[in-house]
């Protein structure tokens, strides 16, 4: 059944994709002027014409060399992270620390550079500067919430144990409401952050939350015994965590934590409820445009194509990570 399935519509969506496509025209009916039918092939000329609006938002076309920029340290920054026998690899780890303050100057300016309005942050960037964040700062206080939750200190483990339940139990949807209208209230008076500000924080918040419980499955994991062998070697117990403890459990969370990561590169789409522009809000507004009416169905399939290289590149890397950790032969 799935064979035939497959065989029913692979061949049709290849000659609407590829063989009957176009690539070069100024506007929907000039595309379908050079099919054989209207809409019998895609009409990839309208991603080519937004292709800048897709990546950059409405970030000022002068200075978008910043971003450019921005997207070549970002490369460079995951690299560290992703290869340990990278020579030097303790210098570039390093830099990856510094990375995501260090691409905040250069988009938003200030000290040298022109400021940019974070209102104007859209698109491929914006997605970008989400998911980056949240992935970067939601796993190093997820672990610090999964050791605080089983910490023998009663009031730090109500705490985060208090903190985790209420994240967990709320939607993000929620929560981005909350960040958009209500968190300036929480603030000191005359403390004003950016909703883009506001935003990284709570969605850093709410994937720290889920980090913590998957990071304490793997603590929870590691036999009595492993703390025991640290305390017989005279360790402390955050020597004993770093060096015994944390490396087990971080390798046994390995699955659970890529997950988390892709729900929330995926969630970053939810900012356009709360009228941020993201690659698909970018992708909605520009349908309304009366020249390029009607071709949503290149609109999604290009967001969807972007969303599922970067998921599955993360996915990939998850299973290379768990192989090579493996100590089971």
């Amino acid at each position: 059944m799935t064979f035939l399935l497959l065989w029913k519509s692979i061949p049709p969506l290849f000659e609407w994709a590829f063989v009957y496509s176009v690539s070069t025209a100024d506007s929907r009916q000039q595309c379908w002027d050079q099919m054989s039918s209207p809409g019998s092939g895609a009409c990839w000329a309208f991603i080519k014409d937004r292709v800048e609006l897709f990546t950059y938002g409405f970030y000022p076309a002068p200075l978008r060399w910043r971003v450019n920029i921005s997207f070549v340290l970002l490369a460079l920054a995951v690299v560290p992270v992703l290869y340990e026998k990278l020579p030097h690899r303790k210098y570039g780890l390093i830099y990856s620390a510094i990375f995501p303050f260090l691409a905040g100057w250069l988009l938003v300016g200030g000290l040298g550079l022109e400021p940019v309005d974070t209102d104007q942050f859209g698109g491929i960037m914006l997605t970008l500067i989400i998911g980056v964040t949240g992935i970067s700062f939601s796993l190093p206080i997820g672990v610090a919430l999964a050791l605080g939750r089983q910490s023998s200190m009663p009031v730090l483990r109500i705490l985060c144990v208090l903190f985790i339940e209420f994240i967990r139990g709320v939607p993000l949807i929620t929560l981005l409401f909350v960040a958009s209208t209500m968190l300036n209230y929480f603030l000191p008076p005359g403390t004003v952050y950016a909703l883009l500000v506001r935003v990284l924080i709570m969605v850093t918040l709410f994937a720290s939350a889920y980090q913590a419980e998957v990071i304490r499955g793997g603590l929870q994991a590691i036999s009595r015994g492993q703390h025991e062998a640290g305390d017989s070697l005279g360790l402390t117990y955050w020597q004993a965590h770093r060096l015994i403890i944390l490396p087990q459990a971080m390798k046994i969370s390995i699955p659970g934590i890529v997950s988390t990561f892709i729900g929330l590169y995926k969630d970053t789409t939810l900012v356009l409820i709360i009228g941020m522009m993201d690659i698909l809000g970018l992708g909605n507004a520009s349908l309304a445009d009366a020249k390029w009416a009607g071709l949503a169905n290149e609109v999604y399939i290009f967001v969807a194509l972007f969303f599922f290289i970067s998921c599955f590149s993360m996915s990939r890397y998850s299973l290379y990570l768990e192989k090579k950790l493996h100590t089971g032969h």
